[in-house]
């Protein structure tokens, strides 16, 4: 029986509990050929079982992000997708996918800030995560994609500083938390309330960074 039965769209089901049950079965049991026949799916001709597929991988990644890092290049050829469910949910899998393969991210890292300047609040959102995660993983990348992050974190909207910030955190070292600092303090500015606090604790914690 196809794994695909389990999938919400073919259950009849609005929710995504099913694809997040599946998604927790196939990561326990590392079963690879259940992966990749899902993984297969992402091309599918019911755009239905696609965005399910979609979801299930980054779910996956989410657990075991291992598991996943081999279809990044799937991922990436997801970003041009005119579907936009598909393009935020292959950024959120990049996402995880950076954790375990920074260099495929890199290698794709002009798609991926295309998505980024053209895409959905998700897709930007999941956007400054993998590239955040990307420095994380190996800080070569770090000279390239930390003042692409900081030159965001400049020019974003205010309402968007403190979740952009926090996104960008993983990517912070000692190396370079005084940039970091130095570019929030000059955009608390424009904060207040929540936003401002959110903002005043990153800066703490950047601070602390030894």
């Amino acid at each position: 029986m196809s794994i695909l039965n389990r999938l919400a769209s073919l259950q009849n089901r609005r929710d995504e509990v099913p694809n997040q049950e599946l998604a927790r079965d196939l990561a326990r049991s590392k079963d690879k050929a259940g992966i990749r026949e899902i993984a297969e799916n992402l091309w599918n001709k019911d755009k239905k079982i696609q965005a399910d597929c979609i979801k299930v991988l980054y779910e996956i990644g989410v657990l075991e992000p291992k598991l996943i890092a081999g279809y990044a290049e799937d991922f990436i050829k997801l970003l041009r997708n005119k579907d936009n469910r598909l393009v935020w949910g292959a950024m959120t899998a990049l996402a995880e996918v950076a954790k375990a393969d920074a260099d495929i991210v890199f290698k794709n890292l002009d798609a991926i800030k295309k998505a980024k300047e053209t895409g959905s609040v998700i897709t930007i959102d999941n956007a400054i995560s993998t590239l955040a995660f990307t420095v994380s993983a190996d800080q070569k990348y770090s000279k390239v994609i930390f003042p692409y992050l900081l030159q965001h974190l400049s020019s974003c909207r205010p309402k968007e500083v403190p979740q952009h910030s926090e996104r960008t955190f993983p990517a912070v070292n000692s190396k370079n938390k005084n940039e970091f600092i130095k570019v929030l303090e000059k955009r608390m500015e424009d904060l207040s309330g929540g936003g401002l606090a959110r903002v005043k604790k990153l800066i703490k914690q950047a601070a602390s960074i030894a």
